[in-house]
């Protein structure tokens, strides 16, 4: 296209937009009007009942005499505390094996149970022949999350069963891709990092004796080394990121299009193109971005007056993206305190102090404490705000050496476990199509021939 056209293209485009505005833009009111639940959410921030799970729960209020109280958060994987979880396994063993059984089959595994399913997943880390030159390395991008979600769909190609809907073959596409996705995202890392940024290219096999957070960390380094407390602190990572009830946007799309009666590679691929939005998965890039801009200007990161001055004008959107949103700060559920950033933060400081990254970390703490203050005195806000687990997990990625690139597939490389969970729940017990209803406000009118208008 010559540069005349494209000039004109991009004016018909301009105006093609404006007549979109003019034409779907619909009053606030009319919401209020029809009752509608924008978001699917009431405006106290409640989810609509969409369904009925057992794979786990959150709870950010108590109910007292009819009124709702705000609490600490928790989270249930299968009727177990989340905390619980991680405290029960850190000490002993990797605990992203034993809590994807207990996701996905829905009680706590034996250790011959355990020993068995980790065999089980090490015997399916692996790509079909040529796949990584083939698929992965061909047409390779920043966007990570993109390239991912066209090798999961590619995988259907290799499958002869694909289409089965089958409860076993479900599983067992499940179990595949659980055990493939951190190759997906490691080795589309390299990839980019090879073809766009010219830097050296390796591709290390994972180790079937090594966990799923060690094989990760394997993969990644160039020297394949890696700490003890690195792993347990990226293996307690992917287990608080395995699930959150179903009504969070991928899981909710991983129901949506099972009930459809869509393949198992369909379903992930649509969940993956979900979790990639900044509103979800991508969260904890705008963290560090934030956490960047705020390391910059602050000069004094032990001077609570001056971090708070700059919390107050990020507020005021006067810093960073001129957003007015304080990131990793305030959850759509949680209200006192998100419980994975509760156990997690325990993590984080082991960590920040094995890499002499405790400055950072007080300066995490800081804004940690700081950040529910400001905004209770800027914002109207019907429910506590606190630090989410996106908020340190950014953090902990970046001390880990982890390239931002990668920070929505490692989330990814964890929710594939609860969306194969809520896949199998939804095959088992939904036997309708999803299908909610839309009001329309359109004004009916006279078709007028082309000629006459």
């Amino acid at each position: 296209m010559v540069r005349q056209e494209k000039k004109k293209f991009k004016q018909y485009m301009k105006d093609c937009v404006e007549v979109c505005r003019e034409t779907d833009q619909i009053g606030a009111e009319l919401y209020e009007k029809y009752g509608v639940k924008r978001g699917l959410r009431d405006k106290n921030g409640n989810g609509v009942l969409a369904g009925l799970t057992h794979i786990s729960k959150i709870e950010a209020f108590h109910i007292k005499d009819g009124e709702k109280i705000p609490c600490d958060g928790q989270l249930w994987y299968r009727g177990y505390p989340v905390i619980d979880l991680v405290n029960g396994f850190h000490n002993d063993h990797f605990g992203f094996e034993e809590v994807a059984y207990l996701l996905l089959l829905g009680k706590l595994p034996s250790k011959k149970e355990w020993e068995d399913f980790c065999h089980i997943l090490a015997e399916s880390r692996t790509l079909p022949t040529n796949f990584t030159r083939d698929v992965i390395m061909k047409a390779p991008s920043s966007d990570l999350m993109n390239s991912i979600t066209r090798s999961v769909l590619t995988l259907a190609s290799y499958d002869e069963k694909a289409s089965d809907q089958s409860l076993e073959n479900v599983l067992e596409q499940c179990l595949r891709l659980i055990s493939v996705m951190p190759m997906l995202s490691v080795y589309s890392y390299h990839a980019y990092n090879h073809y766009e940024r010219d830097d050296s290219l390796y591709i290390h096999r994972p180790d079937e004796n090594l966990s799923t957070a060690e094989n990760i960390l394997r993969m990644l380094r160039p020297d394949k080394a890696y700490t003890p407390l690195e792993a347990k602190v990226l293996d307690a990572a992917l287990v608080l990121h395995m699930e959150h009830g179903g009504g969070n946007n991928s899981t909710f799309t991983t129901r949506v299009v099972s009930s459809a009666g869509s393949d198992t590679y369909s379903v992930m691929a649509a969940a993956m193109s979900s979790l990639k939005g900044p509103k979800h998965g991508g969260a904890n890039i705008k963290v560090v971005e934030m956490m960047n801009d705020i390391r910059r200007k602050v000069k004094d990161w032990e001077d609570d007056d001056e971090i708070r001055a700059y919390l107050e004008r990020l507020v005021d959107k006067q810093e960073f993206d001129k957003k007015g949103l304080i990131y990793g700060m305030g959850h759509a559920v949680y209200s006192l305190s998100d419980p994975r950033a509760r156990v997690f933060k325990k993590f984080v400081e082991s960590l920040a102090m094995e890499k002499g990254r405790m400055k950072d970390y007080a300066l995490y703490s800081a804004i940690e404490r700081l950040a529910p203050e400001v905004i209770a005195e800027k914002r109207k806000i019907y429910k506590g705000v606190s630090a989410n687990v996106d908020f340190y997990s950014g953090f902990v990625y970046s001390m880990l050496g982890i390239p931002l690139e990668l920070y929505t597939p490692i989330f990814a490389m964890a929710r594939i476990v609860g969306w194969s969970a809520h896949r199998i729940e939804e095959l088992i017990n939904a036997d309708k199509i999803m299908r909610p209803a839309y009001k329309s406000i359109m004004e009916e009118e006279d078709y007028v021939k082309l000629a006459d208008r």
